[in-house]
């Protein structure tokens, strides 16, 4: 086993906070101030978009809601980092010369 690995077994029984944004919404304090049973207050995100899954605040992954037995779940769709990388631009890059 490598030292990193190690390392890791020290914390891998520390708890951490999972959260998902479901989306946001930015308005005027007045009409927070105006809000009543059964408003519908309007999300930035689209109902086919990916939520962002967050752990202790930071990133991590992007995700769908499932439902497993009569609770509320999370599919794991991508990984912070994982998306394809780009094809580098041959002419945007610098030739190397091997000097």
């Amino acid at each position: 086993m490598t030292d990193k690995l190690r390392g890791l077994d020290l914390i891998r029984d520390v708890d951490v906070c999972l959260s998902v944004e479901l989306g946001r919404a930015t308005m005027p304090l007045k009409n927070v101030l105006e809000l009543v049973e059964d408003t519908i207050v309007p999300l930035g995100r689209e109902v086919d978009e990916l939520l962002d899954i967050f752990v202790n605040g930071r990133p991590i992954a992007k995700g769908e809601v499932v439902t497993e037995g009569n609770r509320f779940a999370l599919r794991i769709v991508e990984l912070a980092g994982d998306s394809a990388p780009e094809t580098p631009n041959p002419e945007a890059t610098p030739a190397m010369d091997g000097a």
